[in-house]
């Protein structure tokens, strides 16, 4: 039997990971104003499902919900092949909410814009990935989920998880392989 808890127990557990559900849904939305819409919603599902949460694995809980609402979400868009490109989704004052969760640490002055551009390579490839490959990429290398965590989010077998992740990669070496390539050319 389930006991009723209470919000602010759902605040204490849940809202340190904002930051990541955010993450998620605006990779895989594309778009930081329905990534807030969804987050938002997903937050409203998750407190009203609270007393069903066992207490482990909050974040995995968590963004079972924002991924699931995110795909419930783009399923029923009608504007299916608009795409609005990451740097448009990091100007301004989302920038500020997203970075934080982005890096450790900030760069010395003189790398940043070498760290801005490296990124930007990164963030374009990985947007270039299918759905199904993004959500996986950036729950294990973003939200550093266990393979288990990220089968139970997606709803897939844990061999599905470690062979999307295998071609998520290659599919992101190919795509950034010109990148670098070019880039050492350029540097000799």
């Amino acid at each position: 039997m389930s006991k009723k808890r209470s919000r602010a127990e759902f605040e204490r557990v849940m809202l340190p990971h904002l930051g990541a559900a955010y993450n998620l849904a605006v990779w895989l939305l594309r778009h930081p104003q329905d990534a807030e819409d969804v987050v938002q919603d997903a937050y409203l599902k998750a407190y009203k499902a609270f007393d069903q949460f066992e207490g482990e694995y909050p974040n995995a809980w968590l963004l079972k919900i924002v991924r699931n609402t995110c795909l419930t979400f783009l399923g029923r868009k009608a504007d299916k092949g608009k795409i609005v490109s990451l740097d448009a989704a990091l100007d301004g004052a989302e920038a500020s909410r997203i970075l934080p969760f982005l890096h450790d640490k900030e760069p010395l002055p003189d790398a940043t814009l070498s760290l801005k551009q490296e990124q930007a390579l990164v963030y374009g490839a990985i947007s270039q990935l299918p759905v199904e490959y993004r959500e996986i990429i950036i729950l294990r290398e973003f939200e550093d989920l266990t393979y288990q965590q990220i089968a139970k989010i997606t709803e897939i077998p844990i061999g599905t998880v470690m062979s999307r992740i295998s071609r998520a990669r290659r599919k992101l070496r190919e795509l950034l392989r010109p990148e670098i390539i070019g880039g050492q050319r350029n540097e000799l």
